[in-house]
């Protein structure tokens, strides 16, 4: 692929829209659940098994589960995914509340 070609497929990339939604991650091992929000959905699982193998997690008790049972232990599950015409100004109220609903509903952790 020549220069030209890869400064069109990073343009289009970045102008593409992301997948904005909440997601959950379970530990097998004690089922304890975690639920996040996410602007970008495609990648959000990268990120967060990125820090947790790296034992960075922002969340203490999600990385000592990951810490005591390992990532075979962990599922990665979309629970939504937001319209894509859903206006720019209302994604993190929307986020927030879908987010909240979800985790007093499921008894889980919001991360």
């Amino acid at each position: 692929m020549d220069k030209a070609a890869r400064k069109a497929a990073a343009r289009d990339w970045r102008d593409s829209a992301r997948p904005v939604g909440i997601f959950a991650i379970t530990c097998t091992e004690t089922g304890e659940t975690w639920i996040g929000q996410a602007k970008d959905l495609d990648a959000i699982w990268n990120r967060q098994r990125f820090s947790l193998q790296a034992g960075g997690h922002g969340h203490r008790g999600l990385q000592a589960a990951w810490k005591a049972h390992g990532e075979a232990a962990f599922l990665f599950e979309e629970l939504e995914r937001f319209d894509e015409d859903l206006p720019a100004v209302a994604v993190p109220r929307r986020l927030k509340d879908r987010q909240a609903a979800l985790v007093a509903e499921r008894g889980a952790t919001a991360l």
